[in-house]
């Protein structure tokens, strides 16, 4: 594959992001108000919409992906496994996802394969590349050449419990998400293993983000201004490095006390 098909391949997936942080009060009045102009992600199966998100993080031994988001390069990567939880215990067959997700300046970039777990740990751990859809070839090489080139190894495990909706037809490409519960472990990196987790932002706070391809609509604005949110850079990454103070606190730090 050349190296101009490949770029072609992979920039399909771009959109801006803009992140708040409220209360969990705030929240839950937001989100009635948003009812009657989006759907809920299809994730969201049981009655309250809430799901939970479990990410594998990889890192340099020196933390470089943490570091190109505090000195705000422009073009950044980072690797994940993300795991989607349901009722069932994860197991080497459980379906996961093995992403990048990329900066562009103000751009977010994500590309992903879907990957049995087991295949998911060889292949990020091992180098081990598994079985897969021909259309995902450019996403493999890309994971295979990022993960050998910067010797990356597991770094930490995040939690959450999402809401998430989508917009209607009139809003395509529109995407508003709310995290709660938002939790770090630095051992027992295992996505399988249900150890407790510690808080690396207080349980009153929620994450709130959105993400939309060219604009937010209107009525979405609208209501921002009403609640008089503020835009963070927050970086959930970041935050569970500094609360578990493996590096020192920073700007990008959130405070129990900086909410709207």
């Amino acid at each position: 594959m050349s190296w101009n098909s490949w770029l072609s391949a992979i920039r399909k997936f771009n959109r801006f992001e803009l992140k708040y942080l409220i209360s969990y009060d705030t929240a839950q009045r937001l989100q009635q108000d948003l009812k009657k102009y989006v759907i809920p992600d299809s994730y969201s199966k049981n009655e309250n919409g809430l799901y939970t998100l479990s990410s594998l993080y990889y890192d340099t031994d020196d933390y470089r992906f943490y570091r190109e988001k505090i000195e705000w390069l422009k073009y950044r990567r980072k690797l994940r496994v993300r795991q989607y939880e349901t009722q069932e215990w994860l197991n080497d067959d459980s379906i996961v996802y093995v992403e990048i997700k990329q900066r562009v300046d103000r751009t977010t970039q994500k590309r992903r394969v879907p990957m049995n777990y087991k295949e998911a740990m060889d292949f990020c751990n091992h180098l081990i590349i598994p079985q897969y859809d021909k259309r995902d070839e450019p996403t493999i090489f890309e994971l295979y050449q990022f993960i050998k080139q910067n010797n990356l190894k597991p770094s930490c495990i995040t939690s959450y419990m999402r809401n998430a909706y989508f917009g209607t037809d009139y809003d395509t490409g529109l995407r508003i998400t709310f995290d709660t519960n938002i939790r770090y472990r630095k051992k027992n990196l295992d996505l399988a293993d249900k150890e407790i987790w510690e808080f690396m932002i207080s349980p009153d706070m929620v994450i709130m983000e959105v993400k939309a391809n060219e604009r937010v609509p209107y009525r979405l604005t609208e209501m921002i201004a009403h609640y008089n949110f503020r835009l963070i850079r927050v970086s959930k990454y970041c935050q569970w490095l500094e609360t578990s103070e493996a590096v020192p606190r920073t700007i990008f730090y959130i405070a129990d006390d900086v909410v709207v």
